[in-house]
């Protein structure tokens, strides 16, 4: 079962999963963070690299969002998608993140 979904409204792609009730939202939160749409946000951009500067990301508090080719859509969510379900896995990106410095916006 798949959380996320690519999906294409009016000839434009998009990626989008509601937040607030993953399975991840327990580790996210012990961890000191919103599990929320930006938080999402900034794992995409922390894990993605040059993928997401191929998309707009234009989330909301309960809900990610990224816009853009079809293709690059179905490669983040290949990326997202097991984090939404682990949350020892969501743990490890945001050490790893911490490590980098990176600040998370949520």
């Amino acid at each position: 079962m798949t959380l996320s979904e690519v999906r294409e409204i009016e000839g434009e792609f998009s990626l989008t999963f509601y937040c607030g009730e993953l399975p991840a939202d327990a580790a996210i939160a012990a961890a000191g963070h919103e599990p929320n749409g930006y938080f999402w946000e900034g794992v995409a951009e922390f894990i993605g690299g040059d993928l997401v500067k191929q998309m707009e990301l234009d989330s909301e508090g309960g809900m990610f969002c990224a816009v853009g080719e079809q293709a690059d859509l179905t490669a983040m969510q290949s990326l997202l998608e097991p984090l939404l379900t682990n949350g020892n896995a969501v743990l490890d990106v945001i050490a790893r993140a911490e490590a980098a410095s990176f600040i998370f916006d949520d």
